[in-house]
């Protein structure tokens, strides 16, 4: 935890949960707090300034969105992440990707149209800046307004969940991404197809661009992996 963090101020006692959820998720998905760190309420609401009860509000929030784990020994901690699930991860990540988009470019209105634009320009001005952090959050801020025009309430919510569990793994190769020559051109610029089909309205196309976006994340992801992890350790 951060110093200013550890200091309690104003913002703090005035916010008490939300504050602390945010700053722990900041933490999270920019990998400050790693995979597996513990996370005790006790020292966090010393750390805050505050009783238990915001701490353990916030906790419960993190936990829900499966970004805080809670063990069988009631040991809490940031939710770890095995390598070897990531197969696992992308492909669940394809299929209901591809099922947004699809019915995005079915159900979409003029107004989810503009949205998605709108949230696509947002990302494409953090990447400008090298923001990771609102890199990350506008990348899923833009699928989640896709998912949202598609209008089916259970695949939001299970997309969501699984973007923010993404938004670990984003952080972690961005640096990656944008010094890479070879890519860092192409930065932000990989939703265009998506963009287009759902506003041709075109759900093969669509979903046939989703896929591809996924494919290059994990793409981009490995090709991280490769360069940065030691040979015993297994990608694929």
């Amino acid at each position: 935890m951060s110093k200013d963090t550890a200091e309690p101020n104003a913002s703090v006692k005035r916010h008490g949960g939300r504050y602390i959820y945010e700053e722990l998720r900041k933490q999270i998905l920019t990998l400050k707090l790693k995979p597996g760190t513990p996370l005790d309420e006790v020292s966090l609401a010393a750390q805050f300034g505050l009783s238990r009860s915001p701490v353990r509000d916030a906790l419960a929030r993190l936990i829900s969105e499966g970004l805080v784990t809670i063990l069988p020994n009631r040991t809490t901690l940031v939710t770890p992440f095995e390598i070897e699930e990531f197969p696992n991860y992308i492909s669940a990540l394809d299929l209901i990707q591809r099922a947004v988009t699809r019915l995005a470019a079915l159900q979409r209105t003029e107004d989810d149209l503009m949205r998605i634009r709108a949230a696509d320009a947002a990302y494409l001005e953090a990447v400008s800046t090298g923001d990771f952090q609102a890199m990350s959050e506008m990348n899923k801020a833009f699928h989640m307004t896709i998912a949202e025009a598609g209008k089916n309430p259970y695949f939001i919510n299970y997309y969501e969940k699984l973007l923010g569990e993404g938004q670990r793994l984003l952080h972690l190769h961005f640096d990656y991404i944008i010094s890479a020559a070879s890519t860092s051109t192409r930065l932000g610029r990989d939703h265009d197809e998506m963009i287009d089909a759902i506003a041709a309205r075109n759900p093969d196309e669509a979903e046939q661009a989703a896929h591809e976006h996924t494919m290059l994340f994990q793409r981009r992801f490995l090709a991280y992996m490769q360069q940065n992890l030691t040979g015993s350790m297994s990608v694929n």
